[in-house]
């Protein structure tokens, strides 16, 4: 590998290692997202000599503001506790999820409180924030803990059999190491250098969103839609990210955007335009004769064999959860955190056990599937949501993802028995959803019989 001198934020400047330097790399992370970043912060803090790879450092657009249950205590774990957090600013207090109709029709979602007593005492607060400040408190954490960041892109993967060798930069550099992880987000560069399977939920999606400043804003994050008798939903985020900033934010799916864009409405008018259909926005709109809008586009895809004998992939290079689940910033923690453990545990040996890693890939595709299955068929389609109300449809869904979410953080699966365990709950609840919706879509809504 050729020495390569790197710009660290904070002004310190470090080489990698050459290829016959003693002090060698142990592990290489593709992508210094969050869940790369937190990759490389634990396996550092095992003694592993790490180094990361990462274009776009000062990514301006990060999404997944509005955090799980289980997201806190994953941050904790980092150096970032909720009260820390709060203190310092970067974010606010989450206490429940409210559904706003356009009719002014409210509905609170709140995790129950037997949820927080013996045995399971579940943390019952979690926060919304300010994503741009998180991943560089992140990152700092992992530059003062001794994680090399190397400011680059990779552009080849060498392979031997599923054994990957090294990787070459965009800037030449070769890098050899015994383990690496993929956690280079929707580019997913291992699964397309070994043609991993993938499984897509709903179609292709894109997200339009602003911020802006109020008087006073709500502990909770709002969400606004239309509901009843539509084929497909589109909805409206409201988050408080800051005590009088918050974010606001349109998703639908591609093609919707396209045929407005198509029409001749700019990104602008498309927000501004969605924003209007709800009261709690037109006041606003009103008041912000200019804004500037960020757009992202994604599509919910979950690989599968996400794993091989010196790789594993994690965060959304593994598996893209919808927004909607708020279950993205924990799945990329959760991955981060047992990949990470995987290695440290067999750092000593040539490859990871096969069960070992498969029951680390199980995990991943299952409850990722579970959320976009979840979402997908009760809340997002039409048949389930449209025979039973939104309302309802809402309850369908959170009791069990919240209910499960928490099995899954208080048993921490890590062996075959406890993985198995928890992924027969995610699966009987993805079959009852299916046989649920099948039943609905045959049956048919009244709205949709009257059409």
């Amino acid at each position: 590998m050729r020495a390569s001198g790197q710009h660290f934020p904070g002004g310190d400047e470090t080489s990698l290692p050459s290829e016959n330097d003693p002090d060698q790399i142990d592990v290489t992370v593709i992508g210094g997202g969050l869940a790369g970043m937190a990759a490389s912060i634990h396996l550092v803090r095992a003694g592993l000599r790490v180094v990361c790879i990462e274009a776009d450092i000062a990514d301006a657009t990060p999404v997944g503001e509005s955090l799980d249950w289980s997201a806190p205590d994953l941050l904790a774990g980092l150096g970032l506790p909720m009260q820390r957090l709060i203190d310092e600013g970067f974010g606010t207090w989450k206490r429940h999820v409210t559904l706003k109709l356009p009719d002014g029709s409210t509905t609170h979602y709140i995790p129950g409180e037997w949820l927080g007593r013996p045995p399971l005492n579940i943390e019952l607060r979690t926060l919304h924030v300010d994503r741009v400040r998180l991943n560089a408190a992140v990152r700092e954490i992992a530059i003062r803990d001794g994680v090399r960041i190397l400011h680059d892109r990779v552009t080849e993967i060498e392979t031997r059999d599923r054994t990957v060798i090294s990787v070459t930069t965009e800037q030449d550099t070769r890098i050899a190491s015994p383990w690496f992880i993929d956690a280079s987000g929707s580019s997913a560069r291992l699964p397309r250098t070994f043609n991993l399977p993938a499984s897509d939920y709903g179609p292709h999606k894109v997200a339009i969103w602003s911020y802006f400043t109020v008087t006073e804003s709500i502990e909770g994050t709002t969400l606004h839609a239309e509901g009843d008798c539509t084929s497909y939903m589109d909805w409206v985020w409201e988050i408080p990210i800051h005590a009088n900033t918050i974010s606001i934010g349109f998703v639908a799916p591609g093609e919707t955007i396209k045929a407005l864009r198509a029409s001749g409405q700019s990104v602008d008018d498309i927000l501004r335009t969605q924003l209007d259909r709800f009261p709690r926005f037109r006041d606003l709109m009103r008041s912000a004769p200019a804004i500037s809008t960020s757009v992202t586009s994604y599509r919910c895809r979950v690989h599968s064999h996400i794993f091989g004998p010196n790789w594993l992939v994690a965060g959304e290079a593994a598996a893209m959860v919808d927004p909607m689940t708020s279950n993205g910033v924990t799945a990329g923690l959760r991955h981060a955190s047992e990949a990470a453990a995987l290695i440290i545990k067999y750092r000593h040996r040539d490859r990871l056990p096969w069960l070992a890693a498969a029951m680390y890939s199980r995990r991943v595709q299952d409850v990722a599937r579970f959320f976009n299955c979840g979402i997908e068929k009760v809340i997002y389609d039409g048949p389930i949501r449209n025979r039973i109300g939104i309302k309802i449809a809402g309850d369908v869904y959170t009791i069990p993802a919240w209910s499960l979410n928490n099995v899954y953080a208080r048993i921490s699966p890590s062996g075959v028995i406890s993985s198995m365990f928890v992924c027969l709950l995610l699966g009987a609840f993805r079959v009852a959803a299916s046989v649920m919706y099948s039943f609905c879509k045959y049956e048919q809504a009244p709205c949709e019989a009257a059409g």
